[in-house]
């Protein structure tokens, strides 16, 4: 048993993911609770493997991946269309806000808002 992440291990940690213009679009902390993922699942990218690998408990790490490394392709399957009436209530978002939608399985997903068309 190895003392630093290696390429099946558990991961248990917290993390902040940020854009190119610095806001959060997604954190641990704003919950406190770390999250679990298991290297080689395939839940998380080659590239986001592989800067996790080597680091040790206690660790503090920073690094960028390009969208495509980290999340892959844009998938046509994934966007999502909605009317204006869809925001009544909350009122029209502003382009490049981060919203969750719901995902193909039920689940919430971080996704953003990217054009309005008319």
């Amino acid at each position: 048993m190895s003392g630093s992440v290696q390429r099946d291990s558990a991961v248990l940690l917290h993390f902040f993911l940020m854009l190119e213009d610095g806001s959060v679009a997604e954190s641990t902390r704003a919950s406190g609770k770390p999250a679990l993922f298991r290297l080689g699942d395939g839940s998380l990218s080659g590239a986001l493997e592989q800067a996790l690998l080597g680091l040790k408990a206690g660790d503090k790490h920073q690094f960028s991946l390009a969208p495509e490394e980290a999340f892959g392709g844009v998938s046509p399957d994934l966007i999502q269309y909605f009317s204006r009436r869809d925001f009544n209530e909350a009122g029209e978002p502003a382009i490049g806000a981060i919203m969750l939608f719901t995902g193909m399985g039920g689940g919430e997903m971080p996704g953003f808002y990217k054009q309005l068309t008319l």
